[in-house]
């Protein structure tokens, strides 16, 4: 049982007689996106997964479940399973149908919407697992049971046949397994492993003593396991981790409160309310920083509020009307004369609030805003009370947290002058002298380019259409604000500049910000493809995320995407995005009039076929890059070639061997002029990687291919394409194009063959900067909204804004160690490093 849980009273007898149907199924097929959200985005998707694992967390909250397991499964489904008590099976009283198939088919029917079961419960609209049968194109449900299993397969929520008891159980739960429906998840079908795991570390962070297991089983996939035994405060020192804390000690408070809710009684007929009573529990963590960002989260019952709500009024009132009697009474000389404000004791604060409450109110169906008044109560009084004892026992931790509110106080008032000089900047009359302003008055018709220097600004200028598209030029590097004040990032000219040009103000309060006075309605960030203007383009997002978070969130900041190529054949000029779309052209053009012909075979591959296969073969290429670190290149080259290795053979010898042999044939034909010996070398008495000696000119070339390679996740992914271009391969091919024709081994000679024959008679320019460009070819490829592509920047889940801003933090913070680490941690995974 997880710590600090206990059994309610009457949850022994969860049963089928406690489940209520409320309402009917078929609207859910028809208009999935009022149930689970966007269906094309991804967001309904994973909400299949959540409505699951919510179900088991109910249970943990009631304290009867301690492990939850989510998988991904190789087919693309999912399987959900706990150790809870299992759903119930018995014969419900009023359908005479099983509890279990009601559950799974019935809107609404589940023990959660009866008190005396549940307290307190999430769930995405508490719609039930029901939601998920309903747009899965298939589901098999398994409950462990007082000593039985039972099971029962379902087709888009319609049960294949009578819930089955299948025999005895050593164990309690339930297992959900199933697969969405590409009829209703057309768009994307595909699970996303990252926005899952910031999901389930959160729930694991909110309710401690939990475990939960995931395993991503698809190719390249992982495993994580999160359980944190310090429940919220773990998660502020998580948070936490890429800032420099203040203080050691995380402050914290669990309390519950007996609150009075008002609840309307229709049995009488009067519709009249009725105050009755109920218990909440209040939990909160926070620990102040040296940066200026405020990271605060807010739930109720484990489901995130973006927006806020009671709950977070509550905490913001008690944190600063007892910061501010603290003060008064333990400030000194610095703190005398400064009233301060909520922004003053918030900045540099993470904090994370939740409540569990029975039958919260939200604003809307989102739930992205907690409207409960008996939870501000609840908050205030717990943190305050807290808060003020806190304050008391750690005179030395008090004294950092009160000179860094007394601190920011100072500096508001200094940021506020220079505020007031931005906005005079931003009157009529009063914009900055390089932005190249458009005639266009209406602010959703306005675009702004912002753009790298007088260089690519002179180009763009010339290029933009003055009726709606602004240019302003940056000079240099903007300033980092995630380790500036806004006083001091005021005095940046640069930054006054962009802030004066987009004429909204910046910051966080409705009283310095105001989306609705923005300027243009887009705003691109145009810069060069190269270090230096990844590097501007980031220190631009970071300044949006901190201090203009509403244009990410309403969708006016773009990323334009100018191309980094232009091929020319002949007459014909065409420009490619990026390396990617280069190989794409390259590979269209080299099997123009091609075709290869296996030895032993009459009739040539098909077009298509040998399309896709040297699009598959490109692809590994690509997802070995990975290895070359740690094996020599042409040896991965062969990989591709040979029958995949069986990773449950790699100590048998006489296997390797014979193995390394077809290795060494394959070396020899992929690299002619030199002699190549493979042979296996032992640690002990068990095989563990393969000597290459590459000899030339009488010079050895020794490297090692060392077998755990082949357990790696590179490795996996090319292993279909190995087993069949093995078989293709066997005694060599013909590859011909147009009128010439080559004998080769291997399909990788085939296929370089082929992509030589399609360069010739190309021209080939990389652009490394958007000042190469005269000003009809900027316009054609990168400003003319007919031509150019836009990619709009967005947090892409509620479960990510914590995570994003985790790696802002990390990626441009004060702290170098978190920076480092991070670096080390995914160097091997980049791929193509420009610099």
């Amino acid at each position: 049982m997880p710590t600090g849980q206990t059994q309610t009273d009457a949850s022994e007898s969860y049963g089928a007689d406690q489940i209520e149907v409320l309402e009917d199924r078929e609207s859910v097929r028809k208009l999935p996106g009022m149930y689970i959200g966007d269906t094309d985005d991804g967001t309904g998707l994973h909400h299949l997964i959540y409505e699951v694992v919510d179900n088991s967390v109910d249970e943990a909250l009631a304290g009867y479940c301690s492990r939850i397991t989510v998988r991904l499964l190789a087919d693309g489904g999912a399987e959900i399973s706990d150790d809870g008590r299992g759903i119930p099976v018995d014969k419900h009283a009023k359908t005479g149908r099983s509890a279990a198939e009601l559950i799974m088919t019935t809107l609404h029917a589940g023990g959660k919407f009866d008190e005396s079961v549940y307290k307190v419960s999430g769930g995405l609209h508490g719609v039930g697992v029901s939601v998920v049968n309903f747009l899965s194109a298939n589901l098999e449900l398994v409950v462990h049971r007082g000593g039985r299993q039972y099971r029962q397969s379902y087709s888009t929520g319609i049960p294949d046949g009578a819930l089955e008891d299948v025999g005895e159980s050593d164990r309690s739960g339930t297992v959900i397994r199933f697969r969405p429906d590409p009829q209703v998840f057309a768009a994307r079908l595909e699970f996303d492993a990252g926005t899952l795991t910031d999901r389930l570390r959160e729930l694991a962070f909110l309710n401690s003593g939990i475990t939960i297991e995931f395993a991503d089983e698809r190719e390249g996939g992982g495993q994580w396991t999160f359980h944190a035994d310090g429940g919220i405060r773990e998660f502020v020192q998580w948070l936490n981790q890429s800032r420099e804390p203040l203080h050691t000690q995380v402050f914290h408070v669990k309390r519950s409160q007996v609150v009075e809710i008002a609840r309307r009684e229709e049995g009488n007929g009067n519709g009249e309310n009725r105050e009755t009573s109920a218990e909440m529990e209040v939990e909160a963590a926070m620990q102040w920083n040296a940066g200026y960002q405020e990271h605060s989260s807010f739930f109720t019952n484990n489901i995130p509020q973006n927006h806020g709500g009671t709950h977070q009024e509550g905490f913001r009132t008690a944190l600063t009307r007892t910061l501010n009697t603290y003060l008064e009474h333990h400030g000194g000389s610095r703190a005398k004369n400064l009233t301060l404000r909520g922004e003053d004791v918030r900045e540099g604060l993470t904090a994370v609030v939740s409540v569990k409450m029975r039958d919260p109110k939200f604003s809307s169906q989102t739930k992205e805003r907690l409207v409960s008044s008996e939870a501000k109560t609840a908050v205030e009084r717990s943190v305050a009370e807290a808060l003020r004892e806190f304050l008391l026992e750690n005179p030395k931790q008090s004294r950092a947290i009160t000179e860094k509110i007394v601190d920011a106080a100072t500096a508001r008032e200094a940021a506020r002058k220079a505020r007031d000089i931005a906005r005079k900047k931003s009157d009529v009359g009063g914009l900055p002298g390089k932005l190249a302003d458009c005639q266009e008055k209406d602010a959703s018709k306005r675009e702004i380019f912002l753009v790298e220097g007088d260089s690519a600004g002179g180009s763009a200028k010339q290029a933009r259409d003055r009726r709606t598209q602004a240019v302003l030029p940056l000079r240099g590097k903007i300033l980092n604000v995630e380790k500036a004040r806004p006083d001091k990032m005021l005095s940046s000219n640069e930054v006054a500049t962009l802030i004066a040009a987009l004429g909204c103000g910046f910051g966080r309060e409705e009283e310095s910000f105001d989306a609705e006075k923005l300027r243009y309605h887009r705003v691109i960030i145009m810069t060069d493809a190269d270090v230096d203007g990844s590097h501007i383009r980031t220190l631009l997002l970071t300044f949006f995320f901190r201090y203009m978070p509403a244009l990410i969130e309403h969708g006016h900041v773009y990323i334009a995407q100018p191309p980094l190529y232009k091929v020319t054949r002949g007459r014909k000029e065409q420009y490619l995005k990026d390396d990617e779309e280069l190989r794409d052209w390259t590979l269209k053009a080299a099997l123009k009039d091609a075709s290869l012909v296996a030895a032993g075979r009459k009739e040539p591959m098909q077009a298509e076929d040998l399309r896709q296969l040297a699009q598959r073969s490109l692809q590994a290429r690509s997802s070995l890059e990975g290895l070359r670190a740690k094996a020599d290149e042409r040896v991965l080259a062969c990989l591709i070639e040979l029958p995949p290795v069986d990773a449950g053979r790699l100590d048998d010898s006489r296997y390797m061997v014979d193995w390394g042999t077809q290795l060494e044939a394959a070396l020899a034909k992929h690299d002619a002029q030199a002699a190549w010996k493979v042979s296996v070398q032992a640690n002990g008495r068990t095989p563990a990687a393969f000597s290459v000696v590459r000899t030339e000119n009488g010079v050895d070339e020794e490297s090692a291919l060392e077998f755990s390679l082949f357990g790696s996740a590179e490795y996996q992914s090319v292993r279909g394409l190995a087993a069949e271009l093995s078989k293709l391969m066997v005694d060599g091919a013909a590859a011909r194009r147009a009128s010439s024709t080559r004998e080769v081994g291997l399909f990788g000679q085939a296929l370089d063959w082929f992509m030589d024959q399609g360069r010739r008679g190309v021209t080939l320019q990389r652009y490394k900067g958007l000042g190469e460009m005269n000003a009809a070819q900027l316009w054609d490829t990168t400003v003319n909204p007919e031509t150019r592509r836009l990619v709009r920047v967005e947090v892409a889940s509620e479960y990510e804004t914590s995570t994003t801003s985790k790696l802002f933090a990390t990626l441009m913070g004060e702290k170098v160690e978190p920076r480092r680490a991070f670096i080390e941690d995914n160097a091997l995974n980049v791929v193509n490093l420009d610099i």
